[in-house]
């Protein structure tokens, strides 16, 4: 249970500013390509969940639902697909996939689990993205530990970072960075 080695990029400036040939150009830097449906759906189906459309191969544009809600996905699970766009000056974010990514990231039921970093205890890549998703049973709580975190020095917190969500609803589940 990995993240298949696709993940969800955003422009540096900010959420839905890519056109197609940059959302390309972001994915090609990083070392893979725009995700094609298939690998969107399959990491879908381990947990992959983001409520912002994105760029995918070919032209198409779409975002994974794993938990219906009421912010994101109509109320329906699977890729909210907006279909192959002929105007690729739109602007939105990308999916990306990466094949060197695979082992960043998955989803974890245990009762107890160590995560680390890919390469650890070398330095992580430059550009990696990773998603964690703990499932627990509803009314359970989860206790992060963290043995060793460093990231980079970065005050607005946007070279280095970490996440938590309590939801897979990114809106209303957002709990910080």
């Amino acid at each position: 249970e990995r993240a298949a080695g696709v993940y969800h990029r955003e422009a540096r400036s900010g959420k839905y500013r890519l056109t197609y040939a940059e959302a390309k150009a972001v994915c090609e830097y990083e070392g893979g390509h725009l995700a094609t449906y298939q690998q969107l759906e399959a990491a879908r189906k381990i947990g992959f969940h983001v409520c912002a459309a994105g760029w995918m191969a070919k032209g198409r544009v779409g975002y994974p639902i794993v938990k219906a809600g009421a912010n994101c996905g109509f109320g329906k699970t699977g890729i909210v697909d907006y279909g192959i766009r002929l105007n690729r000056s739109e602007r939105w974010d990308a999916y990306c996939y990466n094949p060197n990514g695979k082992e960043c990231g998955g989803v974890f039921t245990d009762s107890r689990h160590v995560f680390k970093s890919p390469g650890y205890p070398n330095e992580y890549e430059n550009e990696q993205v990773c998603y964690w998703h703990i499932r627990v049973r509803y009314g359970q709580r989860i206790h992060l530990q963290f043995l060793e975190f460093d990231v980079e020095d970065d005050t607005a917190c946007m070279a280095d970072f970490l996440e938590i969500y309590d939801s897979y609803d990114d809106i209303n589940g957002f709990v910080g960075r």
